[in-house]
Parts: C-alpha cells; structure tokens; sequence
C-alpha cells in the first residue's frame, strides 16, 4: 500500500493517520477536510470554549511531534464521491484522489430541526461555536431543545455566564436511553438544582418571530421567550455522499472497521461496527471511540492482525461544575444499584447489572471508585465476536 487517502479532519482522521505511522506505514497519507480548520477539540467547544475561558489555539489536535507524519491537507474541501472500484475520493473543489486504501473518517452534523428562524442554533463544530458564544453574549433568555448530553452542557455553561435557561425534553425522563430511568432522572435534576427549568414530556411544534426567534412553541400549546435557542436533538451520520456501502445508518463495518469494499475502512461517528458490550452493531459519538478505534482500523487497512483487547465504551460528561461517567452499556431491564454515596448529594457511582453480571457503571464526582469499577467490566466469550 503506497497512498491512503483520510476523509476527515477529524479526532478520528487524525489519530488513524498516527496509527498507520506508528505502524510502520511510509506511503503518502491525504486527509481531506471539509472544513477549513485543522483537527480540532470538540468536547470543549460546549463547555470551556462556549464560555470564553479558552480561545481558538487551545482546541488544537494537532501536536509537535505530528510534524512527522507528513500528511497533505486538503482543507475546505468536501467529499462527493467514493468509487468504489478505484478508490477514487471526488472532491467538491473537481480533484479527485485515486488510493491503495481510503478511510472513510467524515462524522456526523447536528440534526436541524424545521422551520428555524435567525437565532436558532446547533452545535457541532468550531464555526458553531463561535456563533453560538456571540449569541450568548448578548444575553438570554435561552431555550435549548433536548436534554441530551450536548443540551445539558450547553445549558450549564449558559447558566454559569448567569443566563435564563430553560431546557425542553420530549421524553418524560432525560438520558433514559444511556443511562435508564432511573438514573436518567437524577442526573437531569442537576438542571433544577442549579436554577435550570425543565420541561419533559412534551415536544416542539415550532418558533415564534419575525426577523429573528422570539420564543418557542411547545405542543401543549405554550410558548416560552427566548432571545437565543439551540437544538441539541442528536446528530446525522454523514454518509449521504456514499453510493453503495450498506448503511445502519452509518456505514456498516465490523468488528475491524472493514467495510465491504477491499482497502476501505470507516471508523469514528460515521462507522457502526459490531460491539461486544452492546451485543449488537452501534454508532458510538464517543470521543474515546474516534480515539482508539482508528489503531484497528489502521492495521487492518495494512493487514496486519489488530488488537483483539475489548475496552468497554466510554463517555464523560462536565455539567454544573460536576463530572458525569459512564462506561459499559445499558439494555432496557438492566438493574441498577447505587454502591456507593448517594443520589441526593449527586455524587455516587452506580453498577447496571444482566443476568447477575456487572454490565456498565455510572459516577458522579467519584473518579477513582468509577476507575476501578470500569476496570472489571467483562464481556462473556460467547458475545466478544458477534
């Protein structure tokens, strides 16, 4: 393999250009990038860089000793097309770069809702932000749809620059998902605790305004003020550019990152790949996945033997100044315990239990006991292939 093209600047295209060269690779590595800037940080970009504590040049990826991987950037520029059968990347600028291997690294974009007026924001990436921090400068009140993880940092770190907040939630209890019931539940109350208003159960129907957003419609028919609002209802894998790869609804790999096309791999937000904690074939929007998966993916592309070590997935959370983590996964009629502080204080770690063994563990401000917690998980053997 003499050339490999990387599409995405991303966490993931980075970190799999580290790994071919960490792998002995010598050929010519291209990375294309559909937006103008380097590879940047994104997790800070609701929290820190949202709050103004940090600038431009701190969200950097790109390190000293990246120098020498000599990569050939092809910033600004968007993919629009894969053949298949040569490998060729079209890009929107009209070149078109023909590789031994390609690795598809493009992530995902905010999923928009309908209908958004001029102040209806989301956030994803750095143009985003820098957006969104404007918008929150000149003062609130603010609306934020969705009490996902994003939603809820966005919210903390508006409420921490003394905003009106009022955070919107179609589900009766926030986080359900990912972290059940339950839990769910006492996390979102960190939003009440720190003078938050909640709203659950109930769904958006549109925006009021003229030139710009006034307010928020809610299905019950209420309509709540709002100077500045931000969508935060899940992200698109961005995959529509590919003609022929099959898609759930990322492009489907396994357990390596191969896709069914000889010399392409997919990893990061834009890949579902089989995993063993799961059970099951997932998209994981995790910044430790877009960090350690390209490492398989890269030797795969080589064919060399990847690591076969399964690591459970992992997220954090910085909300109100405490830190949520999560590592496993959680199924609909796990069990849950708190083994540790309590809820009321909102600092304990929590163990999720199948069938009699531990599944996933939950912390708030509790990183040492959650450490050792995570370091126990296991997968059954049966379950580790798929």
């Amino acid at each position: 393999m003499r050339s490999v093209t990387i599409v995405g600047a991303s966490l993931a295209g980075l970190s799999t250009a580290r790994a071919l060269r960490a792998l002995s690779y010598e050929g010519r590595i291209t990375v294309v990038g559909e937006e103008r800037h380097e590879p940047y940080d994104r997790p800070p970009l609701s929290k820190e860089f949202l709050a103004g504590t940090i600038g431009v040049t701190d969200l950097a990826l790109s390190t000293e000793d990246d120098g020498v991987l000599d990569i050939e950037w092809r910033l600004g520029q968007k993919a629009v097309g894969l053949d298949r059968g040569r490998r060729a990347v079209a890009l929107s600028g009209g070149e078109e770069l023909v590789s031994d291997g390609v690795v598809l690294a493009t992530g995902a974009r905010a999923r928009a809702l309908p209908g958004s007026l001029r102040g209806v924001h989301t956030l994803r990436t750095l143009d985003d932000a820098l957006a969104l921090r404007s918008a929150l400068l000149r003062g609130g009140p603010v609306v934020v749809i969705g009490a996902g993880f994003v939603g809820a940092e966005v919210a903390s770190t508006a409420r921490g620059l003394g905003l009106d907040v009022t955070v919107v939630e179609a589900l009766p209890t926030p986080l359900a998902g990912p972290l059940g019931v339950e839990m769910g539940a006492h996390v979102a109350a960190l939003h009440t605790d720190h003078g938050t208003r909640l709203v659950t159960g109930v769904g958006v129907t549109g925006f009021v305004g003229g030139a710009g957003v006034e307010g928020v419609r809610l299905a019950d028919g209420r309509v709540l003020p709002a100077a500045t609002v931000v969508a935060g209802v899940g992200a698109v894998p961005n995959v529509e550019w590919l003609t022929g790869f099959p898609l759930c609804p990322g492009v489907r790999t396994d357990a390596r990152g191969a896709t069914d096309v000889p010399g392409v791999v997919a990893v990061g937000d834009c890949a579902s790949a089989y995993n063993p904690f799961a059970g099951e074939v997932v998209r994981l929007e995790h910044w430790t996945n877009a960090l350690r998966q390209p490492a398989v993916a890269a030797a795969t592309l080589l064919g060399k033997q990847p690591s076969t070590r399964q690591e459970p997935p992992y997220f954090w959370s910085d909300q109100y100044g405490v830190r949520l983590q999560f590592a496993g996964h959680h199924r609909v009629g796990d069990t849950v315990e708190v083994i540790e502080g309590d809820t009321e204080s909102r600092s304990f770690v929590a163990v999720y239990r199948r069938e009699g063994r531990e599944v996933a563990v939950l912390a708030i401000d509790r990183p040492r006991p959650f450490g050792r917690r995570r370091r126990t998980l296991a997968v059954p053997e049966a379950e580790v292939v798929g």
